[in-house]
């Protein structure tokens, strides 16, 4: 299992990747040092400015809006999409102030909702898989989580570019998490779950099988991660859900921890792996619900179609 503290050999870098994160670097230092209030305005321009100039990204996200809600009208799923990007710029400008948080800082915008589910989970000892996705902030979810005393292990996919990545990452870590990448996560979440640990898994990304299996998802088969219940399963690790999000309401975010889930075992392992899959998928689905101008429409969801069945893009 590779660490976040992994050092890459700069000199290996392209031009491009050097270039690239030379951009990223500037754009994070110069949005770290505005107040919070402005950085979100930046961020939130940002945003606004991808909706415009990003039209395949568009198309996707309207088109992923039409299969789960038809019963929309184009204005209203227009009007969505718009906010997930605005949303996205201030997820932004939240990456971009993390280095300077601290635990009374973040927590004038940040509220936790359930927390006694996670604290009950972790008291198992067998380790708590926490049950996440791409809805709200989700990068300043595990971030804070850390800062408060709670660090976490993050199945992630690496970046393109390594030196991007090893930045990213030494961000995300700053408070003791730890990365786990996806391409050795398996062997790294049973340890994490043996020593009773905790790992947040990011479930709502199109797979191919045979790591995928097909599940509902807005009424629509979608290939999704079975990964998470096959080490629940095998474990006995608690899964709770857990999503930081932006309650409007209120101006601030909350990173709301559900009850404990229990798993569904009939002794038919890939029977009850399938059966998992499914309901952890209608458990984010339903968080997404709740919050729809946050969660990534702009990501093919369903690009993986069952044998014999067109494409949806």
């Amino acid at each position: 299992m590779k660490q976040a503290s992994e050092k890459i050999d700069a000199r290996r870098a392209t031009l491009r990747q050097r270039l690239e994160f030379a951009a990223v670097w500037l754009m994070v230092r110069l949005l770290g040092t505005l107040p919070r209030r402005a950085a979100r305005s930046v961020g939130a321009a940002i945003g606004a400015l991808a909706y415009r100039l990003l039209g395949r990204l568009r198309g996707v996200g309207l088109r992923n809006l039409e299969m789960a809600y038809p019963d929309w009208s184009p204005e209203q799923r227009d009007r969505t999409l718009r906010g997930v990007y605005r949303h996205l710029g201030h997820l932004l400008a939240e990456f971009c102030l993390m280095p300077r948080y601290t635990p009374e800082r973040a927590g004038e915008f940040i509220q936790y909702r359930g927390l006694e589910h996670y604290l009950a989970a972790r008291e198992s000892g067998k380790g708590v898989l926490v049950l996440t996705g791409h809805l709200g902030a989700w990068e300043l979810s595990s971030f804070y989580h850390s800062l408060v005393g709670y660090p976490m292990g993050m199945v992630i996919r690496r970046l393109d570019n390594p030196l991007v990545d090893e930045f990213v990452n030494r961000i995300r870590c700053m408070h003791g998490n730890r990365v786990l990448h996806k391409d050795d996560f398996a062997r790294g979440l049973i340890g994490a779950m043996r020593r009773g640990e905790t790992v947040g898994i990011l479930m709502d990304t199109n797979m191919t099988p045979p790591q995928g299996l097909f599940v509902p998802f807005f009424g629509v088969e979608a290939c999704t991660a079975a990964g998470l219940a096959r080490i629940a399963l095998k474990t006995e690790a608690a899964v709770v859900p857990g999503f930081l999000v932006w309650e409007e309401s209120e101006q601030r975010y909350a990173l709301r921890f559900g009850e404990r889930l229990e798993l569904i075992c009939t002794g038919d392992h890939e029977a009850d792996v399938l059966a998992n899959t499914a309901h952890f998928t209608a458990v984010i689905e339903r968080y997404i619900r709740e919050y729809p101008d946050q969660w990534l429409w702009m990501h093919r969801r369903w690009k993986t179609r069952p044998p014999g069945e067109a494409g949806v893009y």
